[in-house]
């Protein structure tokens, strides 16, 4: 069942709860993330942890401190255990358990050891090491694998914030890696890439996820059938197929599922646009994310206290979130509003701070019509006055702050902005070709109006650079949809354009008061000050050579090449969701081939199989046999895709059960991010 899954990880979290009685915890980022799902510190803290810390060389405990436990996501090698090793010479401790989310297996990799071994060889120097550190042999030190990389953040959806960075290759990797190659033996495209072939740091990492995977498997008694759709997936399905543990587990699991995993890159037009109609996307997008956290979002909490809103009282008062484990009301409302419509998301809002002010008989004055984020403040403000109410009713109080903050949020008139662009740019595709639909972003790059001198107030309307480059995204997405025209002028004529907009754009970012995040990342400047023109524009020349490839990422599929459905006069050009038309060809009534989902459990029956079927019918598997299936999107879905396969599913084939696995949970920008500021090839795997 899918409750067993997105029960699995609070059961890999039982076993650090078991040893962190007394103790003071340090954690990573990562692992605090998946934390943060599971229970967040209330957890440890109720298990009998002294304490929480952050994983960091500047913290350590006093005299009366003598145990910790470290919780890390990384290998025990190199930056980690320099870390480990500072807290510990900083502090008196004579016990220490370290868990690391890293199986055994992956360690013996990274030390260059190929072979299988007896027990846990690295684990047992290591215990060795920490005693040594601790300054008595006699004291006790533990180190294990435990896998806390999921987070449960609905019941449909598992994320691994430990992947949070993992995304499918794009053609400057693949320069990349073919630049250290000799000439005879480079590759032609990303699909002929194999695991062998990649940097170390990036073959930890797979096999680091796939291990993971097969954990989960284990402890739920899966056997699975993997199927892939594009060449990161099929590395990663190909590992889980052959991983020396999911041999075994294979002959005796009792229970059967299909695994589905599709790189992101195979559709970038679905997660860059802003068509999702979806409250969730909105307020991961609006408001600021909680520090270290990939996912969540801060809250503001003022409106639940009589403090006035001053610059001092936003440091006074802790933020409030998203993730609400404790109050099964405040889940069934994040349930709904990740999967519906953002109008329906609204309304369930309101009606449950109705329905919570009823039951403990708050003064509330009840109006109908459209919500208004004023009307649910003005809900939430009842609460001050009644500290029960307020403590029972926590969670469904942040999801109400979370929605009218969104709602009233200056820059949220720029998400309709985009939308209506992208509309045009979709219905420009089918009449011109590539360079002219271009060019018509070209009358958008210019530097913002400050919001002083435009009397009409449209500054906030206007695109910014983070719109204009996720608008570029979008475009580059779809350019073998535009009509062709003559191949040697369009390469003249585009090569142009893309100076123009270069140009264009490295002016806009250079006039720009205040760098975003995403800017921040792409220039390598925090402050618009020490940016110059040669550094902005150096960026976007980068920037380019990513969007140049972005159109063929599709190019070695059969069938589902396309996102893109023309207009025919009677309707409008459409994006047409490439998810969707896999599940579409999953569930279809036939149960058709389709030679673009690649069947991976491989092995040599599979060999035996395909040899037989020259001369007898042999059927092969297919995503539809199984009643539970996963679809791992390596990369990051969206809050509009859940709501698409919620759709589907209950459509074509309302028995199945489908769980999502992803690497995050995305906002439009986190793609620009991805795309041209991460380290595809060398993954931070703490070494």
């Amino acid at each position: 069942m899918e409750a067993d899954f997105t029960h699995f990880p609070l059961q890999m979290w039982e076993k650090v709860l078991s040893k962190v009685k007394k103790a003071v915890v340090f954690m990573d980022d990562k692992c605090a993330e998946a934390l943060h799902w599971s229970g967040g510190a209330a957890a440890l803290l109720e298990a009998g942890a002294k304490n929480l810390k952050q994983f960091s060389s500047f913290e350590a405990c006093s005299v009366n401190e003598p145990k910790a436990v470290f919780v890390v996501s990384t290998l025990l090698k190199g930056r980690t255990i320099d870390i480990i090793k500072d807290i510990i010479s900083l502090s008196h401790f004579q016990y220490c358990v370290v868990f690391t989310t890293v199986a055994h297996s992956v360690h013996l990799l990274a030390n260059n050891v190929t072979t299988e071994m007896e027990g846990s060889p690295v684990f047992e120097q290591f215990e060795e090491k920490l005693c040594e550190w601790m300054g008595n042999m006699n004291y006790t030190a533990e180190v294990m694998h435990v896998p806390v990389v999921f987070a449960p953040v609905s019941q449909q959806l598992l994320l691994t914030p430990t992947f949070a960075h993992l995304f499918p290759l794009l053609s400057p990797d693949l320069d990349t890696v073919n630049a250290k190659r000799p000439e005879k033996k480079r590759f032609g495209s990303l699909v002929d890439i194999d695991m062998n072939s990649l940097p170390i740091e990036l073959q930890l990492e797979i096999k680091h996820l796939a291990s993971a995977l097969n954990s989960m498997f284990e402890a739920t008694g899966t056997r699975e059938e993997s199927f892939a759709v594009g060449p990161m997936s099929r590395i990663i399905a190909g590992e889980l197929a052959n991983h020396p543990q999911a041999k075994n587990r294979r002959k005796t699991a009792p229970n059967k599922a299909s695994i589905i995993f599709i790189d992101r890159t195979m559709d970038l037009t679905g997660a860059v646009g802003h068509h999702g109609d979806n409250l969730v996307e909105k307020i991961l997008t609006v408001l600021k994310p909680l520090p270290g956290h990939v996912t969540d979002v801060q809250v503001d909490m003022l409106e639940l206290t009589s403090l006035q809103h001053t610059p001092d009282s936003l440091n006074i008062l802790a933020p409030g979130c998203l993730a609400q484990a404790e109050s099964s009301t405040a889940r069934s409302l994040w349930e709904a509003m990740l999967t519906s419509k953002q109008k329906e998301g609204v309304m369930e809002v309101r009606r449950q701070l109705v329905e919570a002010a009823s039951k403990e008989k708050l003064p509330i004055k009840m109006s109908m019509g459209r919500v208004t984020p004023e009307q649910l403040c003005s809900y939430t403000r009842l609460f001050r006055s009644s500290w029960g109410a307020l403590e029972s009713h926590c969670g469904v109080l942040q999801l109400g702050l979370a929605t009218a903050q969104t709602l009233r949020h200056p820059s949220l008139p720029r998400w309709d902005a985009c939308l209506a662009f992208e509309r045009l740019l979709l219905q420009a595709l089918g009449d011109s070709d590539f360079p002219t639909v271009l060019r018509q972003l070209l009358p958008l790059m210019k530097p913002r109006e400050d919001e002083g001198t435009s009397g009409s107030g449209r500054a906030e309307e206007e695109c910014g650079p983070d719109e204009l480059v996720l608008l570029l995204v979008y475009l580059y997405s779809l350019a073998d949809e535009a009509q062709s025209a003559d191949l040697d002028t369009e390469e003249e004529q585009l090569e142009k354009l893309e100076r123009e907009l270069i140009g264009a754009l490295t002016l806009v970012i250079t006039r720009e008061t205040q760098l975003s995040p995403l800017l921040q990342k792409l220039t390598g400047c925090t402050d618009p000050e020490e940016l110059t023109t040669e550094r902005a524009h150096s960026a976007m020349e980068d920037m380019f050579e990513t969007l140049r490839g972005l159109s063929h990422t599709r190019d070695h599929l059969k069938q589902l090449r396309s996102v893109y459905t023309a207009s025919d006069g009677v309707h409008q050009a459409n994006y047409h969701s490439f998810l969707r038309q896999v599940l579409e060809e999953v569930f279809h009534p036939d149960r058709l081939e389709c030679p673009d989902i690649e069947h991976m459990s491989g092995g040599l029956t599979d060999l035996l199989k395909t040899g037989f079927s020259m001369f007898m019918k042999v059927s092969r598997p297919h995503p539809s046999d199984n009643p539970l299936l996963f679809l791992f999107l390596v990369g990051g879905v969206t809050p509009a895709e859940l709501r698409l396969i919620k759709e589907l599913v209950s459509a074509h084939k309302p028995g199945t059960q489908v769980l999502v696995l992803s690497t995050r949970l995305l906002r439009p920008t986190d793609i620009a991010e991805l795309l041209f500021t991460t380290q595809r090839l060398a993954p931070d795997i703490g070494v």
